[in-house]
């Protein structure tokens, strides 16, 4: 089976940036954490924009600078290994 081609996974981001603003819209930083479903859903899907960003070819990252692609990824690392660590105010 041959690898997935990296342009679906720069698909896969933009959709689950669509998610986390939908799951955001309207509520205040306190009335999102208490929400529960909204939060974990955003979480979830800041994990996923990470991880495939990982499966970006370095020479196509490097084509886009403007892009924070070691802060995204390492937003996925923090988010999955941080478990009840995760700092509200950043997120």
């Amino acid at each position: 089976m041959s690898e997935r081609e990296w342009r679906f996974y720069l698909d896969d981001m933009l959709g689950f940036a669509e998610n986390v603003l939908a799951y955001t819209d309207g509520f205040d930083q306190d009335t999102f954490v208490a929400t529960g479903l909204n939060y974990d859903a955003t979480v979830r899907n800041l994990e996923l924009i990470g991880e495939a960003a990982t499966h970006i070819p370095s020479e196509i990252r490097d084509t886009y600078p403007s892009i924070s692609w070691r802060q995204v990824i390492a937003t996925r690392n923090r988010l999955i290994h941080g478990y009840l660590g995760i700092d509200n105010d950043t997120l």
